[in-house]
Parts: structure tokens; C-alpha cells; sequence
């Protein structure tokens, strides 16, 4: 099964972005996430939409 959602470090890796530019993405509402208790987790798809 895939991933639905992935951890901001895993954001990190995966793009090639840094964690400041992934949480102003965040802040800015350009890539979605969701919070699960204290972790902040990236929706794979809004990541690939942004990406390409």
C-alpha cells in the first residue's frame, strides 16, 4: 500500500527542499498536511502536485 502522508524530514529528503522552505510551504498553504498529536505529516499527493 502506499503512503498517504509522509513526515516533514521525509518531505526534507524526498524533495530536496529544506525544513524551512517545506514549513513556510506549509504555513503558506501551498502543500497540505495534517496533524497527528506533535507530528506534522506532508500529504504525499499535494507534494507531487506541487513538484511537478
Amino acid at each position: 500500500m502506499e503512503r498517504l502522508a509522509i513526515s516533514v524530514a521525509e518531505t526534507v529528503h524526498a524533495s530536496g527542499m529544506g525544513k524551512t522552505t517545506v514549513y513556510k510551504l506549509i504555513n503558506e498553504g501551498s502543500l497540505a498536511s495534517v496533524r497527528v498529536g506533535r507530528r506534522r505529516l506532508v500529504i504525499v499527493a499535494s507534494l507531487q502536485e506541487l513538484l511537478q
